[in-house]
């Protein structure tokens, strides 16, 4: 079964010969190796470029230990440069290797290559990049697959594939398993071995379970705003476990670092500022939260939230959670302060869009409801109400568009209709 990440591979065909490192980074298991080493180099072949001048490591291989070494790695590219034509040197897991930053840098010396790496750390792999590679790094950010790809690869009923998207996520190999048990146990034993062994391993994280029961919290919450404080009590009241809310925090960055979850920040709309007191977390694949929870809690309004969320990103977008302040009389005729929450500020350059998530509207009141923080907001940029129900696109006297999820997930151009 062929999955395509059009999406991904059109940012490497426009990065191509740029003069920057092309850092792919992600969420391991999400498909950076598949886009770099199968599609991008079938690419590369179907467009004339000769295999000798596509120079492929996979530093994950064993075959390739030798090559972790960095100068042994310089070596390997130079002796495989054999004219002025140009070369493509594609390095899979590169932070598998020693001193990555200084032979990544070497490799600029060379005028006739274009070099482009996969890596699973944030913490090196993304914020740091125009420091470390001195302003020559470009990340392309690969999430797992979109309910578009899903579906591009799987077919079907719109319905079924949602389903099964939405309990299993978006993990590429995910698709190769038969059965339920067979996917839930992939999943789980993911988490295990890979996601969070690789933090703690990391880190030297001493007491495993505080991490492990983080984890918990925030997967059975997604969605709900916090932040290290009201996590510390969380602990302390539900788990009679007493975390100060600095180690919290740190575990929270770890979490963001290695990709499996993402933060979303507050941000006052009329006051134009963000609000640091309260955040949300969003997870990177939905099928490790309901693994994490043993498939239980599968609340589909939540769960949609959270697609939603990973769907902008995979787009581009910056997204941010939103308040809208109001002010109104109570019973007794005070003037009151409510805080309205927007699900999602989405920012995609000079564009921005306003969106709530809204599992179904089935009358005008609940319409009032979820149009009222969009109401309230006094800019010309475009609101839009997501919802599960299948219907047409349509805009009411408020120019709010609701459009209903299968076309807001399918259609690419969808945020514009």
């Amino acid at each position: 079964m062929e999955i395509k990440r059009d999406r991904y591979l059109q940012q490497l065909i426009e990065s191509r010969q740029n003069g920057f490192i092309k850092v792919i980074t992600g969420i391991r298991r999400c498909g950076k190796s598949y886009l770099l080493n199968v599609l991008f180099y079938h690419y590369l072949l179907e467009n004339g470029v000769a295999d000798d001048h596509i120079i492929r490591v996979d530093l994950e291989d064993r075959m390739n230990k030798e090559l972790r070494d960095p100068d042994v790695m310089l070596h390997y590219v130079h002796d495989r440069i054999k004219d002025n034509e140009l070369y493509y040197i594609i390095i899979d897991e590169v932070q598998l290797m020693d001193e990555f930053v200084d032979v990544l840098n070497s490799f600029q010396h060379i005028d006739n290559a274009d070099t482009y790496v996969t890596g699973s750390n944030s913490h090196f792999l993304s914020s740091d990049i125009p420091t470390e590679f001195r302003g020559r790094g470009e990340t392309i950010n690969v999430y797992p697959l979109s309910f578009s790809e899903f579906f591009s690869a799987k077919g079907g009923d719109k319905q079924d594939a949602w389903r099964e998207y939405y309990t299993y996520g978006g993990l590429p190999l995910i698709q190769s398993f038969d059965t339920e048990q067979k996917k839930i146990n992939y999943l789980k034993d993911l988490f295990e071995t890979v996601y969070l062994a690789d933090i703690i391993e990391r880190h030297n994280i001493k007491n495993e379970n505080e991490m492990r029961e983080l984890v918990l919290i925030l997967a059975s919450s997604i969605g709900s705003p916090c932040n290290p404080t009201k996590l510390s009590n969380t602990f302390k009241s539900v788990k009679n476990v007493k975390i100060g809310s600095q180690t919290i925090s740190n575990y929270l960055t770890y979490l963001t670092e290695s990709f499996l979850v993402d933060k979303a920040i507050r941000y006052d709309i009329k006051g134009k500022k963000y609000i640091n007191t309260l955040s949300k977390y969003y997870f990177t694949d939905i099928g490790l939260r309901n693994a994490i929870l043993d498939m239980r809690q599968q609340e589909e309004t939540h769960i949609m939230e959270n697609i939603i969320y990973n769907e902008l990103l995979s787009r581009g977008c910056i997204v941010d959670v939103g308040m809208v302040e109001i002010k109104k009389q109570d019973k007794d005729g005070k003037w009151i302060r409510i805080q309205l929450e927007v699900d999602f500020i989405a920012n995609l350059g000079s564009k921005k869009y306003y969106i709530q998530s809204a599992l179904s509207i089935p009358d005008r009141e609940k319409e009032i409801q979820e149009s009222r923080s969009l109401i309230n907001i006094n800019d010309s940029f475009k609101k839009i109400i997501v919802v599960k129900d299948h219907i047409m696109p349509r805009r009411n006297e408020e120019g709010i568009l609701t459009i209903g999820l299968y076309d807001f997930l399918l259609k690419e151009d969808s945020l514009d209709l």
